[in-house]
């Protein structure tokens, strides 16, 4: 069973839709939803430096962008072989949620760009960001977090905790960090996401989501919230809406692709952080990160390969019944 997941913040850098650009009708169709939103995605996917990217209503919806951009140039293969499930970390969620059919492309950018901009400014009242341990164990890592006033905003799994908060507790978390942990890595995010600090988010977006008419997913559609399905387009609107202010549980999400029999994940541009966490905790998970195009032919081989080795698998299930 394959798996096509969308990387959150943090996975953009500076140039990286440039060669994604010269496929037939990328650009023009950047330059429609460019129009749409507001915002020069082709500028700060091509142009712009870090600084300008990591701008929070910035690379939300460029992220989005660049999913629905790299997996639509799969979409014959996909719509021959579709995935047994799609997710993503963060604000990915959304761009799994067009890929389900949940929202539309069009749709799906005009709430990232709401959803982008009512968390900048969320961040902005307070200094705060976020920062991954590598190593530790949560039962230790957690309760340690919570004493500096920190929370852990992404489960990652594979050994991976984000924790969130204010630069003061940052900077506390990197003098005593929990016993086991080998390292502090700073993200590249401008606020405390999936935190208490989000909450002045949670209510823009609420009356953005009354604006729109979700439908019920096409493809499993597997929650940041507890790794669960969903199976109705409104509970996944609900989510999106309340996932900015709670903990991103990917490794939850993990355990499920793992316990619905995935044999191969891919992950669109900006890919590499997912395919990192699976190929430690989904041994024996064939992975793919869409870095550019040049990865597409290796994908559409992939997609091609998990579906024969699905069919064949049905088919000696069936004589053997």
């Amino acid at each position: 069973m394959l798996v096509l997941v969308a990387p959150g913040q943090g996975a953009q850098t500076p140039g990286f839709l440039t060669p994604w650009l010269d496929l037939p009708g990328a650009a023009d169709r950047l330059a429609a939803w460019s129009d749409a939103i507001g915002l020069d995605l082709a500028h700060y996917g091509t142009q712009a430096d870090a600084d300008a990217i990591r701008d929070t209503a910035v690379a939300q919806p460029l992220l989005v962008a660049a999913g629905l951009l790299s997996a639509g140039a799969l979409s014959d293969t996909l719509a021959e072989h579709a995935p047994g499930a799609v997710a993503g970390h963060s604000v990915g969620e959304i761009t799994a949620a067009a890929w389900a059919g949940v929202l539309t492309d069009d749709a799906a950018l005009g709430l990232v760009r709401k959803r982008g901009l009512a968390m900048a400014e969320a961040a902005a009242v307070t200094q705060t960001g976020m920062a991954a341990l590598l190593g530790g164990d949560p039962d230790v890592t957690v309760p340690h977090l919570e004493k500096l006033g920190l929370t852990p905003a992404n489960v990652n799994g594979a050994g991976q905790i984000v924790a969130a908060g204010t630069a003061e507790q940052l900077a506390a978390l990197v003098e005593d960090k929990p016993e086991g942990v080998r390292k502090v890595v700073p993200l590249k995010v401008a606020g405390a996401f999936h935190t208490h600090h989000m909450a002045p988010a949670v209510a823009t977006l609420e009356a953005a989501a009354k604006e729109l008419a979700p439908a019920d997913p096409k493809l499993t559609y597997v929650s940041n919230r507890d790794g669960r399905a969903v199976a109705s387009g409104a509970e996944v609107v609900s989510r999106l809406v309340g996932q900015v202010a709670s903990p991103v549980r990917w490794d939850l999400c993990m355990e499920t692709f793992q316990e619905m029999g995935v044999t191969a994940l891919i992950e669109v541009c900006p890919g590499g952080t997912l395919t990192g966490l699976a190929k430690r905790a989904l041994k024996g998970v064939k992975t793919l990160a869409l870095k550019t195009p040049d990865d597409l032919d290796a994908a559409r081989a992939l997609i091609a390969e998990t579906a024969e080795a699905s069919d064949d698998a049905s088919a000696a299930t069936a004589a053997g019944a």
